[in-house]
């Protein structure tokens, strides 16, 4: 059954991390991958096997600041057309969004401990990484299976 979390009285990350502890696997899709937020459930994907029936598949999109949107709406911009090049061209621009993002404030030993996890697991084939470049993706979702069922978090 799904659940919606409102981060009032439905918490995500308590939910995400009871729902991990009983699941093999997860989809999660996300516009926007906070770094350091990885810490709140690298230790239930650290248990699992690894391999593409027992990981982390993360789906990361792509956001347009408001000012981009605004500007594409009245410019009447054509849609992209996702060759080698754009798409080179947005990992570099995600990679640095990825180097910014850890740049504000003072990262912790914890923050760091949990790079250092994502990267292991990464290599590991915990958790599979893509990045989703046809269109904006703004989304938020969070599959997880148990047994034969899906467990939508």
């Amino acid at each position: 059954m799904p659940k919606i979390y409102d981060n009032i009285e439905n918490f995500l990350v308590q939910g995400l991390k009871d729902t991990l502890d009983v699941s093999y696997r997860s989809d999660f899709c996300v516009g926007y991958f906070n770094l350091r937020g990885w810490k709140e459930v690298a230790a239930k994907i650290d248990l699992w096997e690894g391999g593409e029936n027992n990981a982390c598949r993360l789906l990361v999109g792509m956001q347009k600041a408001p000012t981009e949107l605004v500007r594409e709406y009245f410019t009447h911009a054509e849609e992209q057309v996702v060759d080698n090049a754009y798409a080179l061209k947005i990992r570099k621009e995600l990679a640095r969004e990825f180097k910014d993002q850890l740049t504000i404030g003072t990262p912790t030993e914890n923050d760091e401990n949990a790079l250092r996890k994502l990267s292991k697991q990464i290599k590991q084939k915990k958790v599979i990484v893509k990045l989703f470049l046809k269109h904006n993706l703004h989304a938020k979702l969070y599959l997880c299976f148990h047994g034969k069922k899906f467990v939508n978090c």
